[in-house]
């Protein structure tokens, strides 16, 4: 006769609600707090990164431990968390017993801490972003895939919806902008699932949308990144502007830059692919180097 399956001491733990009643965890605004209670939510976003049983997988701003449990039953071996909370840090502490050395627990603030010190590659970076250090932290994130490719494997990021179109946006629409142009350079995204207001608590005032986003072998289009930035800056600084007048800021003749691209000099930045910002950044280089 086969013995009963043995059940995961993660699904053992007391419902969320009561983690979150006991610890007294009301959501903190100035946190970007928004708490995600339903596990069948939470184990469909960690099944977006695929197998994790290989990789180090990091996660931002575990709150309760909503996604984080979600993440040890889909079968993580190593999680490593990192919350800037105190209650929450001390609400996470039966996960950590339960999760027998698969979880590990980081204090601080996530914009402040480097990659590097988050566990080896390969990586996935699987969060409920706090809304208030989301674009923050992808940018950040994007930096380090410019300097190492093979630092992370794949994001699966919770944004809020409107900032979710804008990482995929494409030329000629409202929502197109820096962002779009510096993610879609280095990665694909995608927006994979959607996700209502009433599926947090508190509820914010918009809608959600989690992002997958696959990091590129190579940059679409070949360029250094900080040339990036500073064009990408510069044209939507003045989005309304023509590229001869937002493209003045970057200290070289913008007449100059835009005859060697051969970018009409009436466009707009919206018009622009990211091909095209990349040549600007090549060019750009180019003009300074000969001073």
């Amino acid at each position: 006769m086969s013995s009963p399956a043995c059940t995961d001491p993660v699904e053992a733990l007391p419902p969320l609600r009561v983690i979150i009643k006991d610890h007294g965890l009301g959501a903190r605004k100035s946190l970007g707090q928004h708490f995600l209670l339903d596990l069948n939510l939470t184990r469909r976003i960690a099944r977006l990164a695929g197998d994790l049983r290989e990789f180090s997988v990091i996660e931002v701003g575990p709150g309760p431990g909503g996604l984080t449990r979600a993440l040890l039953l889909e079968g993580a071996q190593k999680v490593i968390a990192v919350e800037k909370d105190r209650r929450c840090r001390q609400a996470l502490q039966s996960l950590l017993e339960a999760a027998a050395g698969r979880l590990r627990l980081i204090e601080g603030d996530a914009l402040a801490l480097d990659l590097e010190a988050l566990g080896s590659p390969p990586r996935l970076i699987i969060s409920n972003l706090p809304y208030n250090i989301g674009t923050a932290l992808l940018t950040r994130w994007l930096q380090q895939l410019a300097a190492d490719p093979g630092s992370i494997q794949r994001l699966v990021l919770m944004f809020q919806r409107e900032v979710a179109e804008r990482l995929v946006a494409e030329p000629r629409s409202k929502s197109y902008g820096r962002l779009a142009v510096l993610t879609q350079w280095l990665c694909e995204p995608h927006i994979a699932l959607e996700v209502p207001a009433t599926a947090f608590t508190p509820p914010p005032k918009v809608a959600s949308a989690v992002v997958t986003l696959d990091p590129r072998p190579t940059p679409l289009a070949p360029c250094k990144l900080g040339f990036l930035e500073r064009v990408t800056a510069a044209a939507f600084g003045k989005r309304r502007k023509m590229l001869r007048q937002s493209l003045r800021s970057l200290g070289v003749p913008s007449a100059r830059l835009l005859e060697v691209t051969a970018i009409d000099e009436t466009a707009r930045a919206e018009e622009l692919t990211i091909e095209d910002f990349c040549a600007l950044a090549r060019a750009l280089e180019r003009l300074e180097a000969r001073g």
